[in-house]
């Protein structure tokens, strides 16, 4: 069976990075057309186990009626390494409302500013063209960096989500922030934002 076109994609571009998007539809591309190793390097998977995984979730239905995703692969523009994910999950699209996350595949890409020249633009383009009402996030209240981040695109605390996830078999509670539209539109300019938008 001949393997289709990779299906139509949006990339964002910054100053370092090239944020390639992940949808539904590059899922179901890689998961039925793609090898193993394929999928692997696609993704920045390490191992088997987290191939594994990414099948699990893909067989038992990454979206439903109710909820969906959009993420987003950074991508090293000068290295044209993968170096991790950022974007939404838990898109309830009906509400107008997804929860952000995001994760760099190795400690050497941290410090040195890539988050935050990602999480900018991602952020934009939730509220600009997914039309998001609201953006959520969560944390461990000792995940310093992460909060920080938070708090440099103004999200506000809103509480603590007790016992909400499982780290090493321990359930730990987690911080609750969320920024609204009318926040993104009055700090938005002082983001200062430098990236461009295509489709490949």
């Amino acid at each position: 069976m001949r393997k289709p076109a990779v299906p139509q994609l949006v990339v964002l571009e910054t100053e370092r990075l090239y944020l390639s998007e992940l949808n539904p539809d590059i899922y179901h591309y890689l998961f039925t057309f793609c090898s193993d190793e394929e999928i692997k390097a696609y993704l920045g998977l390490k191992n088997a186990e987290e191939l594994a995984d990414e099948k699990d979730k893909f067989r038992q239905g990454l979206t439903t009626y109710f909820h969906s995703f959009k993420n987003f692969r950074i991508l090293h523009k000068a290295q044209g390494t993968m170096m991790g994910r950022c974007g939404f999950h838990t898109w309830i699209v009906s509400h107008r409302r997804a929860e952000v996350g995001y994760t760099l595949l190795d400690d050497a890409y941290k410090r040195k500013g890539y988050m935050t020249e990602a999480l900018g633009p991602v952020l934009s383009y939730g509220f600009e063209k997914m039309k998001l009402r609201r953006i959520e996030a969560l944390a461990a209240d000792y995940n310093t960096p992460s909060i920080k981040l938070l708090e440099h695109y103004g999200f506000k605390l809103e509480g603590v989500i007790r016992e909400h996830y499982v780290v090493d078999g321990i359930n730990e509670d987690s911080v609750l922030y969320s920024i609204i539209r009318p926040e993104y539109d009055q700090l938005k300019s002082s983001w200062k934002l430098h990236y461009t938008q295509d489709r490949v």
